[in-house]
């Protein structure tokens, strides 16, 4: 009799120990999935960075005396921050042990670049004729779209910056804001808040 306890008490000590450890597999194989689903190697720091450097932009490109000279302001900006973020992202990614050219990766890169490459072919069409005061709204409306697409693939409040750079784009455009100093508060002001918190919370 002492025997078949024994046994019993022996086989429920493994049936939970199986239980115990199949909890462990699910729950690993939960959040290998979630690491390989969403892009963390976005660069909080190059957020903050570019958002100081944006903010100097805007007041440099305010005493511009010509349009010319304003838009070109804001192309080297344009240059720096996207060098800087890509540079930056890459180095992150690299120490997360993730890649920029992972599958997860490149469909975030895909669902960036078309709404950009719509911004520089406006960006061009509104320059030849003479029409520059669009652009900032039209900058942070496909900004906003672009940052929204990518942040499927990455962290939540990419998503959610992406909203505020499209309704800030959307406001400039309809309300006729000043676009120049917009363009301060959202590629300045919101990339630096925004890029503090990744910076905090997701490394760098």
């Amino acid at each position: 009799m002492s025997e078949l306890k024994g046994n019993a008490q022996s086989t429920g000590s493994a049936t939970v120990a199986l239980h115990h450890k199949a909890e462990e597999n699910l729950q690993y194989i939960r959040e290998l999935m979630e690491r390989s689903s969403s892009f963390t190697g976005v660069s909080g720091k190059g957020y903050v960075i570019a958002g100081v450097s944006a903010l100097v932009t805007c007041w440099l490109a305010a005493r511009q005396q010509s349009a010319d000279s304003w838009l070109l302001v804001w192309m080297v900006e344009l240059l720096f921050a996207g060098c800087l973020m890509f540079t930056l992202t890459l180095s992150k990614a690299n120490r997360l042990g993730e890649s920029l050219w992972s599958t997860t990766g490149k469909k975030l890169l895909f669902a960036f670049i078309p709404p950009m490459a719509m911004g520089g072919v406006l960006t061009v069409f509104l320059a030849q004729q003479a029409a520059i005061e669009w652009l900032p709204g039209i900058w942070l409306g496909l900004y906003g779209t672009a940052v929204m697409a990518a942040g499927t693939y990455s962290v939540g409040i990419i998503r959610l910056m992406g909203a505020l750079f499209l309704m800030l784009g959307a406001a400039v455009l309809l309300l006729e804001l000043p676009g120049n100093l917009f363009l301060g508060l959202g590629m300045g002001g919101l990339h630096i808040v925004v890029g503090g918190l990744i910076w905090s919370s997701h490394g760098g």
